[in-house]
């Protein structure tokens, strides 16, 4: 596997994955009791969007550039806040060109008594891991596969948290291999909130991911997708999906908000659309 998230930074699939990630946190944030995050594919932790990577695919200018054009409608700003601030935060202390990746977001919002453990493979990444988290005694980045992080560290001592789970989707049985493990992972821990990101390439993989979750038996589901229409001959990634498993009780009605106006923002052909659909929600 030869996966460089550098290439991708920054571009619209990072927006809504991030956006909706400091949401789920912002909520558990909300009350008193301490969190974990578990991210088992963490990547560079943060990366430079004037890099000789980034630079050769330019996909940020299509994304968190996007973004940083003008302000959206009120009431979408006001869920956008946590994100923008920690965009903000790390421009500030890393350069205007920084673009944070979830661990570095994550560490963001903790406070002194959550946890994060960043699960990264690959030697040269997990240095820059190590790095953008620094001597953070809250954080702990571990050089493991991802899918072995995850069966080591569920259920979390704090019982309160979030499972990021955001494979880089190069091996052909990736979303078997995700739905399998995710499976695993609810058994053990059946009340922790889980996001499962994923690129939508071919309808069918993603339609086999639900069904099997919900063969399982598994419940409280929320579908969150933006496809941007990106033309055929600019090739790459044209629409993306994040599945929510156990979301905040909020969640869906602030996905109505953002969906739309981020489509529509992030559209790069005539016909972006969205989809936020909760499946089971009393499950």
């Amino acid at each position: 596997m030869n996966y460089r998230h550098g290439f991708h930074a920054g571009n619209f699939a990072d927006v809504l994955k991030h956006v909706v990630l400091m949401r789920v946190l912002t909520h558990l944030n909300a009350k008193d009791k301490p969190w974990r995050v578990i991210d088992t594919h963490a990547g560079a932790g943060r990366y430079d969007l004037g890099s000789e990577e980034a630079l050769k695919t330019h996909e940020w200018r299509d994304g968190v550039a996007r973004l940083d054009q003008a302000p959206l409608a009120p009431q979408v700003e006001t869920l956008l806040k946590p994100w923008r601030e920690a965009l903000s935060a790390a421009r500030s202390r890393y350069g205007a060109e920084t673009y944070p990746g979830s661990p570095w977001l994550c560490r963001h919002a903790m406070r002194a008594d959550d946890r994060l453990i960043a699960a990264e493979l690959h030697e040269n990444t997990f240095r820059k891991l190590s790095q953008a988290l620094g001597r953070d005694e809250r954080c702990k980045a571990l050089e493991i596969d991802g899918w072995t992080a995850l069966r080591a560290n569920v259920p979390p001592k704090e019982r309160r948290g979030l499972v990021l789970i955001d494979p880089p989707f190069e091996e052909k049985d990736e979303f078997a291999t995700l739905a399998a493990e995710f499976i695993a992972a609810h058994r053990k821990w059946p009340t922790g909130i889980y996001a499962l990101w994923y690129p939508i390439k071919e309808e069918r993989a993603v339609e086999g991911l639900l069904d099997s979750i919900l063969d399982a038996g598994i419940g409280r589901l929320l579908r969150m997708e933006i496809n941007v229409d990106r033309p055929d001959a600019a090739g790459g990634l044209s629409a993306t999906g994040m599945l929510l498993v156990n979301p905040p009780w909020l969640l869906a009605q602030e996905a109505e908000i953002l969906l739309p106006a981020l489509c529509e923002r992030l559209a790069q052909g005539p016909r972006p659309r969205y989809r936020c659909e909760a499946i089971r929600p009393d499950g």
